[in-house]
């Protein structure tokens, strides 16, 4: 019996050019040293000057060779590379060191600006070094009327944090003797409600209705 040419064809094949792509997972990938430190944070650029620098004060420490002569060639930085530095170690939690650092910006360039010693503090509290906080605080002689008042909140809340009660009451007696709360210095509103909230919680309430008189009668 004769087939016909439809039984015969072969079986038609659909071809499925449709390919399937694996799709992309992004991972984040962190370059540096294995330990806990942070990373670099973006823009942040350290000269060749301040890297040496650094790797000069951390055999030093690592050794146990005298700081202060790692220190002398500090002298030669420019002042930014001085404040990457200092910022650096902090990063790695080479506080002691930062310290010594801070001590070369403020006989090379005075004043130093509040926010370094708050960052400070901030790392000595996270290491658990408060009575570092209060030799640093202990050292300071002056605080100028040209602060910022930002930089100054800044400090008074890294020393309240760590719950150092007798530096916050050197930095507002230090604020006092520079006229603070006067006509020459008016008292900024921010500051003294950190001040006066930070005294009250470290139980100095006579103070801090100090401060919050003063800055009634000068801002009402």
């Amino acid at each position: 019996m004769a087939l016909s040419l439809s039984q015969t064809r072969p079986p038609s094949l659909t071809l499925n050019l449709s390919v399937v792509v694996p799709k992309r997972r992004l991972v984040s990938i962190r370059c540096g040293p294995r330990d806990n430190r942070g990373p670099l944070l973006k823009g942040r650029i350290l000269s060749t000057e301040a890297i040496q620098s650094i790797q000069s004060l951390k055999r030093a420490h690592r050794t146990g060779s005298s700081i202060s002569l790692t220190l002398r060639p500090l002298r030669r930085l420019i002042k930014s590379d001085l404040v990457s530095v200092l910022r650096e170690l902090l990063r790695q939690d080479y506080c002691t060191l930062a310290v010594h650092v801070l001590s070369t910006l403020r006989s090379e360039y005075p004043p130093l600006d509040l926010v370094l010693y708050a960052d400070i503090v901030n790392a000595l509290s996270r290491n658990k070094e408060f009575d570092e906080i209060d030799r640093l605080i202990g050292e300071i002689e002056l605080i100028d009327q040209r602060s910022d008042d930002k930089a100054l909140a800044k400090l008074i809340r890294a020393v309240v944090g760590a719950e150092r009660r007798e530096s916050v009451v050197r930095v507002y007696t230090l604020m006092r003797e520079s006229g603070w709360g006067s006509e020459s210095w008016e008292a900024d509103e921010y500051v003294a409600e950190v001040l006066s909230k930070g005294l009250l919680r470290l139980g100095e309430q006579d103070l801090a209705s100090q401060v919050s008189l003063k800055s009634s009668i000068l801002n009402p």
